[in-house]
């Protein structure tokens, strides 16, 4: 049984199923069908009309019909009226077919969802399969810096995941604190035993509730590829850490200027935003090597390690 919430009908659950196997062999045209007769038992069943706007996708970019493409647009469109906090990324696949607004795709329920479903294999997909590099290569960045220290006595870990990151800083910290959307990561990060404090949220409301000037440390590994525009994170950040203290983030790069949703749905942020957003937040930009943080497909994503510093 799929591991979306149940529509409340056991018929139309298991056509739900039925319609999951089918696109999972890729029979678009099963999918469709056994998603629609889910629906007729439950048409207010959010999951059903999301796997019928995959199943009438799948057939587009195999047809190139306008009526699929049209119809895939409306199962995806229903699917958003119903759930318009978005936790199944129906706005990720609309921005896909060219419809709304891209940088808007990404939604805090999505990644919530997203991530909450994903904690149990995080780290075996994420390291096992994608060859994730993220902590290892930020610490790598920040040890070539001439003047780091050996020691951060206040470090606040954004997007903590599993705590993978907290790991990597294990033995270089006094009191580290990591926030996350997802409980299910969370609850994970929590057997380390290495942070000091976990909390729920957004990171910039998270951030927002620090007080100034106390972070000796923040890192962001692998979570600004959620958020469209760096301005709003920098700039809190700017306003946590101390004089002359450093925060270390990975981003997705590309080759254009700005911030683009790429196909594997995330945002990649070009050199220029990457500037732009620190000058804008007052941090200095201390280097920004470039970095393959994670492999897809058997290639290395384009990213970059930024180091920014607050001015003494």
């Amino acid at each position: 049984m799929s591991r979306q919430r149940s529509s409340g009908d056991l018929l139309a659950d298991r056509r739900y199923a039925y319609a999951e196997a089918c696109l999972a062999e890729g029979d678009a045209e099963g999918a469709a069908e056994m998603a629609e007769q889910a629906l007729e038992i439950a048409p207010l069943y959010a999951p059903a009309w999301f796997l019928l706007g995959r199943a009438r996708e799948a057939r587009f970019f195999a047809s190139s019909e306008e009526r699929d493409e049209q119809a895939a647009r409306a199962a995806y469109a229903k699917a958003l009226d119903i759930d318009p906090g978005d936790t199944l990324g129906a706005r990720l696949h609309l921005a896909g077919l060219g419809s709304g607004d891209a940088l808007a795709a990404i939604t805090p329920a999505y990644v919530r969802a997203l991530f909450d479903g994903y904690a149990p294999r995080f780290e075996k997909h994420l390291v096992g399969d994608l060859h994730y590099r993220g902590p290892e290569l930020i610490m790598a960045a920040l040890d070539a810096l001439p003047d780091t220290p050996a020691r951060f006595e206040t470090v606040l870990d954004l997007g903590c995941g599993t705590g993978l990151m907290g790991r990597a800083l294990a033995g270089r910290v006094g009191q580290l604190a990591g926030v996350d959307l997802s409980p299910a990561m969370l609850a994970l990060a929590r057997r380390t035993g290495l942070y000091a404090r976990l909390a729920e949220g957004e990171l910039t409301s998270f951030l927002s509730e620090e007080a100034p000037a106390s972070a000796d440390l923040v890192i962001a590994a692998d979570v600004l590829i959620y958020l469209p525009s760096l301005v709003p994170v920098f700039t809190a950040i700017e306003r946590v850490i101390r004089a002359g203290a450093l925060a270390v983030v990975s981003i997705q790069s590309h080759d254009g200027e700005g911030v683009v949703l790429g196909a594997d749905g995330r945002f990649a942020h070009g050199n220029a935003h990457l500037r732009a957003a620190a000058e804008r937040s007052r941090l200095d930009l201390v280097a920004m090597p470039e970095a393959g943080i994670r492999r897809q497909r058997g290639e290395e994503v384009p990213g970059r390690i930024a180091i920014l510093r607050k001015p003494r």
